[in-house]
């Protein structure tokens, strides 16, 4: 016997969510979903969740259970009871509909962006039209760079707790990222270039803050933060480096190549560029910020033991790169 948490809200009734607590029974070998279905079934025909293929294929039962999302069809409940307890939420960043249905528009839109076709010979930039149809053959080497991408489910575990997108919305987010990796790594795509500048715009592979939940989180073991490094070296090898996330690369690689340490007074200036006028006078309110609050870097930076050992390590890396 255990206590179901649910989170209810009727956007017609309610003005902010409130949580509701259910008795249950739980079933051996019951998986969270087989639960919600009991509670509604049963006791509460009004509790509103998403479902559809039960094989953690669909994506679509994603919630939050105990805080973090997680698919409710392929986790057991006795693993998530606590005490006798275990709450249940919609997933994060996203618009609550009603009790654990939320808006996915803003986060399919997003695929929508990365292009997520092929672009082949005679396609154009849009990947429509092309007259060549035949087959084209790709070797198991070159899907395995884009096997991981490709087993995405879609049901967006990972942007429930992606920091970057609770902060900025227009992020592109780990899902559709992860997906233009599937594309840009393709063998058989020729708009890898175009794709890549892009996504190396704002609000794309550079503004992931490597928190690491997208990996913790993600159900389909498509660790999306790898894929967005992917991206990132990708852009690199290319040679974009007009953004501050690929300023901010060579800037960090630099002082550590060269000194052993990291200047944080300076590798701000270099990420945003020296002739960046009012990138550079954004930076002086953040500046007296930490000023005032004691967090700026000092001038005269103390001696660190084995900087010869850090550089060390930097040259036997570049001369393998």
């Amino acid at each position: 016997m255990a206590i179901f948490s649910i989170q209810r809200f009727n956007p017609e009734k309610d003005n902010v969510p409130c949580f509701k607590d259910y008795e249950l029974n739980v079933p051996e070998g019951a998986t969270v979903l087989d639960c919600l279905n009991l509670i509604k079934w049963t006791q509460d025909g009004t509790l509103t969740h998403r479902m559809s293929c039960r094989s953690a294929i669909c994506g679509s039962c994603a919630v939050r259970v105990n805080g973090h999302p997680k698919l409710a069809c392929k986790t057991q409940a006795a693993d998530e009871i606590i005490g006798g307890r275990m709450k249940i939420e919609p997933i994060g960043n996203a618009k609550v509909l009603k009790d654990l249905v939320v808006d996915l528009e803003l986060f399919y839109s997003k695929f929508q962006k990365v292009k997520p076709w092929l672009i082949t010979e005679g396609s154009g930039v849009t990947g429509q039209g092309s007259e060549n149809n035949k087959e084209r053959r790709q070797s198991p080497e070159d899907f395995h760079r884009i096997d991981a991408a490709s087993t995405c489910i879609m049901c967006a575990c990972c942007v429930s707790d992606c920091n970057s997108w609770a902060a900025n919305e227009k992020f592109l987010g780990p899902a559709a990222l992860a997906k233009a990796q599937r594309f840009v790594d393709d063998s058989r795509d020729v708009g890898t270039l175009k794709r890549i500048k892009d996504l190396s715009e704002a609000n794309g592979i550079w503004d992931c803050t490597h928190c690491g939940e997208c990996v913790e989180r993600c159900p389909a073991e498509v660790k999306p933060m790898d894929r967005i490094i992917s991206l990132r070296t990708t852009s690199l090898k290319i040679g974009i480096w007009n953004n501050n996330g690929a300023r901010h690369v060579r800037g960090f690689v630099d002082f550590i190549y060269k000194s052993g340490r990291l200047n944080e007074n300076i590798l701000p200036v270099k990420s945003m560029g020296i002739f960046n006028i009012p990138g550079l006078l954004s930076l002086i309110p953040v500046g007296i910020r930490m000023f005032l609050k004691g967090k700026n870097p000092p001038i005269i930076h103390r001696h660190i033991d084995e900087m010869d050992d850090v550089r060390r390590i930097f040259r036997k890396f570049k001369q393998k790169t």
